[in-house]
């Protein structure tokens, strides 16, 4: 076999949609948790971001915000600590059910959800720099897409309520 054959090992390596999207996802949230941490919430992680992607701009049940993250509620009470531990979102009760416990950011929670909102704006200008605006575009309106035919939520939802900070 010469240089050029693939083996059995890399064939479709550079076109596994999976990969493909987990590389550009990591490299996305690399660049836009970089940003935040120069605009001074450096104990901001990744797992933290994946609650403020999902927590939207209201209050909102932990076992509602596990469901959007995609990850169990214990997983999601861990992060929830270590951000209201920092300063960032706060655990109320639920005035519908005094068992449950809403979560809302705080001042410092909602200025990190606007630097996430300039954040992933400049990460999206450096995305249309590298590849062009009209490359980016299609890629955007095909994955939105591909999400609304397999039945994803539809995120803009959770987006739809005002900001308020503690």
């Amino acid at each position: 076999m010469n240089q050029q054959q693939e083996t059995p090992s890399s064939q479709g390596r550079d076109t596994n949609l999976a990969r493909l999207l987990l590389e550009f996802g990591r490299d996305y949230e690399r660049r836009v948790i970089d940003r935040l941490h120069r605009m001074g919430h450096s104990l901001i992680r990744p797992s933290h971001i994946t609650v403020f992607w999902n927590l939207g701009l209201g209050a909102v049940r932990v076992t509602e915000l596990a469901e959007r993250a995609h990850v169990t509620q214990q997983a999601m009470g861990k992060m929830l600590k270590e951000l209201e531990r920092i300063g960032y979102v706060v655990r109320d009760i639920d005035g519908r059910d005094r068992r449950a416990k809403k979560i809302r950011p705080t001042a410092r929670g909602t200025e990190l959800m606007r630097g996430m909102a300039e954040a992933t704006n400049e990460v999206r200008r450096f995305y249309a720099d590298q590849v062009s605006e009209d490359t980016l575009l299609e890629l955007e309106q095909q994955l939105a897409s591909c999400i609304r035919k397999i039945g994803q939520e539809d995120t803009a939802v959770i987006w739809a309520k005002p900001i308020r900070a503690a």
